[in-house]
């Protein structure tokens, strides 16, 4: 370990592995737990509870475990337990995670990516610079966030899908005006990506919609109801084109 750091700032309780190095001003709390062979730039704050897997990268000015702060009557309150990181994950420079979120193995957050509390991340996964993973989001595993996506709360996200820059999800119909809680009458309602799908560059998904498997929607859609399994979908608003070709189905790219 490299204790001497400059301005490194270690609780009394924090677990450390072997070789794990740090660098100027990091500030780790109470409890965290870091695994063997991690790496952890300057100026990185490790919040309490935080675990962080063996053979990490966690670039500088990130910060992990942050607690959420909610207005009042935010559709967000719920339970927040400890950040979990899997082993080998890259959390890049100025990216946010918050306490409550799962990031699976060899996952990489990107810069300035930002992952709210009880979001799940599956192993291998993207999420590009500058991303919003919202709160009680899914992505599942080998999944390709671009940058500057918005991935709201309650989105669910199967393994193998690509969703392109700049590219986003809403999930309040009444934008605000009938409350949008757990328990309301018109509660929220994020997308759900089926497996394989793939969304463009500038797509907007409407509340609730659902992509299919193996769906293809092309840029700058604005998707206002579910698209089929393997349909190709573009404009505003969406409408089915034609079909994608089995040369283009995901099994024959693996």
């Amino acid at each position: 370990m490299n204790a001497r750091a400059p301005g490194l700032v270690l609780a009394e309780d924090v677990g450390i592995g072997a070789a794990v190095s740090f660098g100027a001003h990091v500030v780790v709390h109470a409890g965290a737990a870091i695994g063997d062979g991690v790496s952890i730039g300057s100026h990185v704050v490790v919040h309490a509870g935080t675990v962080i897997g063996e053979g990490c990268v966690i670039e500088d000015h990130a910060v992990l475990g942050k607690r959420p702060r909610l207005a009042p009557g935010s559709s967000a309150q719920g339970d927040v337990g400890a950040l979990e990181i899997g082993e080998r994950v890259t959390v890049c420079a100025g990216a946010v995670v918050f306490a409550g979120a799962s990031v699976g193995e060899e996952s990489i957050l990107g810069d300035q990516s930002y992952v709210r509390e009880r979001s799940c991340i599956g192993p291998r996964s993207v999420i590009g610079r500058g991303s919003v993973v919202d709160n009680d989001v899914v992505v599942g595993a080998r999944v390709k966030v671009q940058t500057n996506v918005y991935l709201t709360a309650f989105t669910v996200i199967e393994d193998d899908v690509f969703v392109g820059p700049g590219a986003t999800t809403t999930n309040d119909d009444t934008m605000a005006r009938h409350g949008g809680g757990r328990d309301s009458e018109t509660p929220l309602r994020g997308a759900t990506l089926r497996r394989a799908c793939r969304v463009g560059g500038g797509t907007v998904l409407t509340p609730g919609v659902e992509i299919g498997e193996e769906a293809f929607v092309a840029a700058g859609a604005v998707v206002t109801r579910d698209v089929p399994a393997r349909a190709v979908v573009m404009g505003a608003p969406a409408r089915v084109v034609r079909e994608v070709g089995e040369q283009d189905l995901l099994e024959r790219w693996r």
